[in-house]
């Protein structure tokens, strides 16, 4: 391999009416022009020159298109006047002159680039919705056919997925229950002392836990351990084609997998909200108890007068509602996983973020639904 010389540029006087000439010697390829000193040298000599000049390129030891393509652009993208060339460079300068000046985009096609965003954007939000209407409409069909046949129905997914969606998930809810009690009933109860209202605790502790926190807080410790655990497994079984294989078999995936979650859920739910309801008031009770000196007997006696029974009924449905729509968007984000594993956390990750979203639009959609009962 022959060795590369630095490329340089001469400037003398003394060519034609006056003009500078320029010799070129070196060599004129990427390699040697990676150098950055070298390149910005180069174009700071190129900023130099006239517009008349005469260029003599005899002594370049060697040249490739990255560097006659550095020439053809200190020339305005056209041959100087007088102009020497060694034998070989014609070829490049001619191909240059054939191709043209390329053109970059308009900066019009840049204002417009938001537009494309949100268009995108949008049509993207359509295409998840028409996927979760047809999930819908495919978990009815399943279970239609499992009344229909119970005896045929996946029992067994059905109770696994009850385990490990209600059953493991007690600790967490219960040890976030009363934590959430201690502290709503501690900050309540000193703005309550300042106003005397001190018995109001139960019914501000009672109506705001039975209501609102207690199935919200469920939904959203649910939505993220076992909402990402099923929108993971769905996500593994396409990475693995477990998927695919079933379909083979003639295994319907709504029937085995997507209606069993939903029910599972759609039955542990409202067991987790009267849990993590219970949790929150034996809370709010010890706070009670420790800051206003009232004792647990007076709080049990009160609270049923304090919350009327239809709050009961609300937090069990927001509980049935809410488990249904975790499961649904964590089954719709787990089908749409493909077999690779960066779209398996990614898809996980929308998964859990998009199921706490929902879960909260369903709350204010019950908040509106309902505000004048329970009161």
């Amino acid at each position: 391999m022959p060795i590369a010389h630095e490329p340089t540029l001469t400037f003398e006087p003394g060519g034609a009416s006056g003009s500078t000439v320029i010799t070129a010697d070196g060599t004129w390829q990427v390699h040697a022009l990676a150098q950055r000193k070298t390149i910005k040298a180069i174009s700071a000599k190129f900023n130099q020159i006239a517009a008349d000049a005469q260029w003599d390129l005899t002594a370049v030891d060697s040249m490739d298109h990255i560097g006659a393509q550095m020439f053809w652009e200190a020339w305005g993208y056209k041959r100087p006047a007088t102009l020497k060339l060694a034998p070989g460079q014609e070829e490049f300068f001619k191909r240059l002159e054939t191709t043209g000046r390329l053109e970059l985009p308009r900066q019009r096609a840049q204002r417009m680039g938001w537009i494309t965003t949100l268009g995108g954007g949008m049509l993207h939000f359509a295409e998840h919705l028409h996927g979760f209407v047809r999930l819908i409409g495919q978990v009815v069909q399943d279970l239609w056919r499992f009344i229909a046949a119970p005896q045929r129905g996946p029992w067994k997914e059905i109770s696994a997925n009850i385990f490990h969606a209600g059953f493991q998930a007690l600790g967490i809810t219960a040890l976030v229950g009363f934590l959430i009690g201690v502290v709503l009933s501690y900050l309540s109860a000193q703005q309550l002392r300042n106003f005397g209202g001190d018995i109001y605790l139960v019914n501000l502790l009672g109506m705001s836990v039975i209501r609102e926190l207690g199935p919200l807080l469920a939904a959203i410790l649910v939505a993220g351990r076992s909402g990402s655990s099923i929108t993971a497994q769905l996500g593994v079984m396409r990475v693995t084609e477990e998927l695919d294989a079933m379909l083979v078999m003639g295994i319907s995936h709504g029937f085995r997998l997507v209606m069993p979650k939903v029910v599972a859920l759609a039955i542990s739910m409202p067991l987790l909200v009267i849990w993590t309801d219970t949790m929150a008031l034996i809370g709010g009770m010890v706070s009670a108890k420790l800051e206003l000196n009232l004792s647990a007997r007076y709080f049990i006696q009160k609270l049923p007068d304090a919350v009327p029974l239809a709050n009961y009924m609300i937090g069990l449905g927001k509980g049935t509602v809410f488990g249904m729509l975790i499961a649904l968007v964590s089954c719709h984000f787990g089908l749409r996983i493909q077999p690779n594993t960066e779209s398996l956390g990614r898809g996980t990750t929308t998964s859990v973020v998009t199921a706490i979203t929902v879960v909260i639009l369903a709350d204010a959609v019950f908040a509106i639904v309902f505000n004048g009962v329970g009161f």
